[in-house]
């Protein structure tokens, strides 16, 4: 029974809440064409600096908002802000298990869950366009979308993985701007998710209709070579809000003021 206590309070240690607050690095403005096109159209966007989290909210981040925010556990949070399958890897509301690791990114968690976890860390979850801005980049150039190799590693690492849960994060180097793992290890919600829904009151305001993952007709692609984004948006347009899925995760953004 010794082995058994001593595994059980490792994990404990594991998973205990962290003293420090998450990382979070500055993206610099920029303009850039999105892979998405409006009415067939190429859009070249305006992006303003924000605040972005170094990685993906992980599993032991997670652990310590339901710990604190006791709506958001397994078996208490309405169904109306997430689906049966919310949490589904973990043991219990307060329980990860011995499959569920720390430095894993948290999945199984709805659009709302996401968007409230971010919320408690004085963010928000990020645009489609600040979140591929973002994921355009490699560890030594901004825009590294034009690599055809880099954009088949990208294909192949998601044809690899589908349908399984993440492994543990920081395998693959930072991009030039010191954020991890945006690409290859999981997919990640962004807020203008909330644009699916057909009410415009449910949409972030400010936010067109149109948008990137409303899965509407207006939605192609500027660059048919973009394989791999195209996979990432067919799943996430797949989902709705209430949804999970076992590489879904997230991470949070803040605005910078004043610029």
């Amino acid at each position: 029974m010794k082995p058994i206590r001593m595994t059980g309070l490792l994990l404990l240690l594991a998973f205990a809440p962290a003293a420090f607050a998450a990382d979070y690095v500055t993206i610099p403005a920029g303009r850039f064409v999105s892979a998405l096109a409006i009415d067939g159209h190429a859009s070249r966007i305006a992006i303003a600096s924000f605040a972005m989290r170094v990685e993906p909210v992980t599993e032991a981040d997670y652990l310590a908002f339901v710990t604190a925010h006791p709506r958001w556990r397994q078996g208490q949070v309405s169904p109306l802000l997430a689906g049966p399958q919310y949490l589904v890897a973990w043991q219990g509301p307060l329980t990860p298990g011995p499959a569920v690791q720390p430095r894993q990114p948290v999945t199984g968690i709805s659009w709302f869950a996401a968007r409230a976890f971010c919320a408690g860390e004085q963010a928000r979850l990020p645009t489609w366009y600040e979140w591929e801005y973002v994921a355009a980049a490699d560890a030594t150039r901004r825009d590294a979308r034009g690599d055809p190799l880099r954009n088949q590693a990208l294909l192949s690492s998601i044809l690899a993985s589908s349908g399984e849960r993440p492994g543990a994060i920081g395998r693959h180097r930072a991009n030039v701007y010191g954020v991890r793992d945006t690409n290859r290890l999981l997919w990640e919600w962004t807020g203008d998710y909330a644009a699916m829904f057909p009410n415009a009151d449910a949409r972030v305001a400010g936010n067109s209709a149109t948008l990137a993952l409303c899965g509407g007709s207006a939605l192609a692609f500027a660059d048919k070579n973009e394989y791999a984004l195209m996979m990432r948006v067919a799943a996430l347009t797949a989902l709705k809000p209430v949804d999970v899925a076992p590489r879904v995760g997230f991470r949070c953004v803040r605005d910078i003021h004043g610029e």
